[in-house]
């Protein structure tokens, strides 16, 4: 699948003896434009028209044969102009003369469903193909879904198409998805193959292969609707890619290309693909340079140093050792030391007892990791993160030892979630080389990295720490800063709506439910005993000297706090829970504080529906990222979406807190943020910006801010 730019394509025909080449060309990744769809089939009619040419060989020209569909080009006329992608694909196997796929790099989405309309393909050793549109939230839409069975048979049609992984040539050729792989002259080699056909079975078409139904279809067919409905809860595509497989064992050809496609034109007009395609094109805004760092020069980093060898930065060390980076982990003791450092080779060997990492490799990453006891030994590193305690005083004192021990041009970070960096860049003598690198836990496996830019953060050290998030796997977002940045500052409010909705009459079960029935990953009370109650307990204490009096304040978590419910570390938080489980259990304990909280706040309580628990929790999210781009701390709408579906465990198939926003109708959020503010007080004053937004007709999730602070 493609997001290119379709100005620049261009396609080529030559003569290779009785042989004819088509290649294309549209950067970066050779996207099926409608314009290359022209152009493609222009080039058929002449080999057709060409008596002295007997087959034709198609391929890609730069990085790779195809990377799928032009998305951008999905829900407009260019996506549905004749002639369609399934219309060139069958053109192409019905063609009267042998078609060869000559693929090189990657062939994805519907570069291989081209490919499986050809009548032979091959490849060089060092080439992929996938069908990932699942990721998108859509089918292969191009005949996928109905050739690969044939060619594959079912249940490693279904895997593939399912899971949308990547399947590297060698196993693609013994699947049989391949017909000859090369290491090296794609053209020579392909053009030699298409000399070498026999009439007789030149014209082999994908389609004319009988699909092999295996004997256990129907309990094959439930079971991958099991593992979907579970994996990808809530998710349309998995569930449609097994109906369309499943139809290849029961349709013609030509019935389950109708069968696939009507179901390909349901999800690409539907709200879920639409949602992911809004994050797929977010994610990667989100990547880019603010403007004065595009053009940065990027300083050198080869070394790392963590301090702290607790959760997060034995996390963070896993991270960059993963990357291939040397990691220097700093501790005060070593018995602390030696205990992260046994934690850390633990996790490596959970992996490799699942399968998803060998010894050897294991190993090598355990050796990247060299721990120390002394801050001296960050005195080479090229970037330093502190993962310490969330106490300004600390930061203060290790952030003055970094601007002593660390070389000149070394990049000095901090992990804080909260904490003022421009305070923190303050106490050392070279500011501009401070930035926050909010990870989240655990940082070896969470994909969002928050890279918080100070007042003085130079554009040199964003732009490299931007690029060093990509190279260890992580979807960054610039934001500035303020209590909480992006993504914590948003969880006051919603944590805030979720503790009033508790005096006001609902139950923690009943909070937590509605929410992960709208498809969040956990409900935000059920986060809280995980995470640990006394984390934001810390906060709300160092935040009360600000807290105006007259301001409505939910007394019930400080409450369950002081009793020593911290969450799942004391066995007790908003639920009970099992010695070894971490299962909520209901507790009568808790009820009976709420009530005595919404009686000391003087509130009758009541029935409250999922319907308000939902509103009240979401559009509190969306007042606040309102005020978030108001105030410049982040760069764009679609930035925030991004933070909170990677970071917070927002359905992705609602595209994030601003995207759903936009679904629901901004008007409408905004009418019901006015009717809350109006039941609730100030704490629900409509934002200038969703009021500005409204009255212009404009969405928010697309919205970019003038001049942000990030």
């Amino acid at each position: 699948m493609n997001s290119a730019d379709t100005t620049t394509t261009t396609t080529a025909f030559a003569r290779h003896g009785r042989v004819a080449v088509i290649s294309w060309s549209n950067p970066p990744v050779n996207g099926i434009s409608f314009a290359l769809r022209q152009q493609v089939s222009a080039g058929l009619d002449a080999a057709v028209a060409d008596a002295d040419i007997d087959a034709i060989v198609m391929m890609g020209d730069g990085r790779m044969f195809s990377g799928g569909a032009d998305i951008r080009e999905f829900n407009t006329p260019k996506s549905t102009s004749e002639p369609t992608t399934p219309q060139l694909i069958w053109r192409i196997e019905h063609l009267s003369k042998p078609v060869i796929a000559a693929i090189h790099g990657s062939a994805l989405g519907g570069g291989l469903e081209m490919a499986l309309g050809c009548h032979w393909r091959v490849a060089l050793s060092d080439a992929n193909v996938a069908l990932p549109e699942v990721k998108l939230g859509l089918l292969p839409g191009g005949g996928g879904t109905q050739r690969l069975p044939r060619l594959i048979g079912v249940e490693k049609a279904l895997d593939w198409i399912v899971s949308g992984k990547t399947i590297k040539a060698p196993a693609a050729l013994a699947a049989g998805v391949l017909d000859a792989v090369f290491d090296n002259d794609l053209l020579g080699n392909a053009v030699a193959f298409a000399s070498k056909l026999l009439p007789a079975t030149a014209l082999r078409a994908t389609g004319s292969i009988a699909v092999s139904v295996p004997a256990n279809a129907a309990e094959l067919f439930e079971q991958a609707r099991a593992n979907a409905r579970k994996t990808a809860r809530g998710m349309d595509a998995p569930l449609q890619c097994i109906a369309c497989v499943e139809e290849s064992t029961k349709s013609s050809l030509e019935d389950g290309l109708k069968f696939e496609r009507a179901r390909f034109l349901e999800l690409v007009n539907g709200t879920q693909s639409k949602a992911i395609r809004h994050l797929f094109f977010a994610e990667r805004e989100a990547a880019k340079p603010p403007h004065d760092a595009q053009d940065a020069p990027l300083r050198t980093v080869q070394r790392v140093g963590v301090i702290g060898a607790g959760t997060m930065g034995g996390g963070i060390s896993m991270a960059f050792a993963n990357a291939g980076y040397p990691v220097t982990l700093v501790e005060v003791t070593d018995a602390n030391l030696q205990k992260g450092l046994a934690t850390i080779r633990r996790n490596y060997e959970a992996t490799v007892s699942k399968g998803k990492l060998d010894a050897k490799e294991m190993q090598a990453r355990v050796d990247r990791i060299h721990g120390a006891t002394d801050l001296r030994e960050l005195a080479d590193v090229d970037l330093v993160i502190e993962a310490a305690f969330e106490d300004m005083d600390v930061k203060h004192d290790l952030f003055r030892q970094f601007d002593a021990i660390c070389k000149p041009g070394a990049i000095l970070a901090t992990n804080t979630s909260r904490l003022d960096i421009n305070a923190i860049a303050a106490v050392t003598k070279r500011p501009q080389e401070v930035v926050g690198l909010h990870f989240f836990s655990p940082a070896n496996v969470m994909k969002l990295l928050e890279i918080v830019r100070a007042d003085a953060t130079a554009p040199d050290v964003l732009a490299t720490v931007l690029h060093v998030a990509k190279r260890i796997g992580k979807i960054a977002a610039v934001v500035g800063v303020c209590d909480g940045f992006v993504g914590n500052r948003m969880v006051s409010p919603y944590t805030r709506e979720a503790h009033f909705l508790l005096e006001e009459g609902a139950t923690p079960q009943q909070v937590d439910q509605a929410l992960e029935r709208f498809g969040l990953a956990m409900g935000p009370l059920r986060m809280g005993d995980m995470a640990g109650l006394d984390i934001s307990w810390a906060a709300r204490k160092r935040l009360a000297p600000t807290r105006p009096q007259h301001i409505r304040y939910c007394k019930i978590a400080d409450r369950l706090c002081e009793s020593g419910r911290l969450g799942q570390k004391t066995s007790e938080g908003f639920y009970r829970y099992e010695a070894g489980s971490r299962a909520p259990v209901p507790d009568p304990k808790v009820e009976e504080i709420i009530k005595a909280c919404a009686a000391e706040s003087g509130i009758t309580r009541r029935a409250i529906t999922d319907e308000e628990v939902v509103e009240r929790t979401m559009y509190a999210l969306v007042n606040e990222a309102a005020r978030i781009l108001e105030d410049g701390i982040a760069q764009r709408g679609s930035d925030i979406d991004v933070i909170y579906v990677n970071g917070y465990g927002f359905p992705a198939g609602r595209g994030g807190p601003l995207f759903y926003a936009d679904t629901v109708g901004l008007p409408k959020v905004l009418e019901r943020i006015r009717a809350f503010h109006q039941a609730h007080g100030e704490l629900w004053t409509p934002a200038p910006l969703l009021e500005k937004l409204v009255t212009e007709g404009k969405p928010i999730s697309s919205y970019e801010v003038p001049t942000a602070k990030a």
